[in-house]
């Protein structure tokens, strides 16, 4: 997974990099070495041209934390450490954007950068890496844009699974909304 990629080109020079190494591990240990290469989602740009990138890449990894702060242009630390606790009393904000998907902002731009990926290479594999992941909100967002998976720390993993599930019950007609 290679981060941080604002255009197709640097997935290019990279995944160029990345297959003359598979290719000498292949020839010096005889051993059938796949390896899939894609990219994080995590720069607003990347979320813009995702259909160029997404021509080079197996799979997207939306990087929710770094794209809820570039989007924002804010420093999740800072603002936590700061003015962030006024936002929410006032209103400003309901729910921290990054405990929850910012549906208007970031949603929008992953939401984007998936049917342009999808649009471009039909069998893309699609999945968020970040916080979010484990967030109940957004594991239903992510679901209902038809994101593959989701990932996130350990301790969030349980939440992840159980909301994954509902999600797809509840799509599926199985299950109610029973938050």
């Amino acid at each position: 997974m290679i981060p941080l990629v604002g255009t197709v080109q640097e997935l290019e020079c990279v995944r160029e990099e990345a297959e003359k190494v598979v290719a000498q591990v292949r020839q010096a240990r005889g051993v059938d070495l796949e390896l899939l290469i894609g990219t994080m989602i995590e720069l607003p740009r990347a979320a813009v041209t995702a259909g160029q990138i997404a021509e080079r890449a197996d799979f997207f990894s939306f990087g929710t934390n770094d794209l809820t702060q570039t989007v924002w242009g804010f420093s999740r630390d800072d603002v936590e450490a700061s003015f962030f606790t006024a936002y929410l009393e006032k209103g400003i904000f309901g729910v921290s954007p990054f405990e929850t998907i910012d549906r208007d902002g970031v949603g929008a731009l992953v939401r984007g950068a998936a049917e342009a990926g999808r649009a471009a290479r039909p069998d893309l594999k699609l999945g968020v890496c970040g916080e979010h992941g484990g967030d109940p909100e957004s594991v239903h967002f992510f679901h209902g844009i038809g994101l593959d998976y989701v990932s996130c720390s350990p301790f969030r993993i349980p939440v992840a699974r159980l909301e994954a599930g509902r999600a797809a019950a509840m799509e599926s007609g199985e299950g109610r909304d029973s938050r």
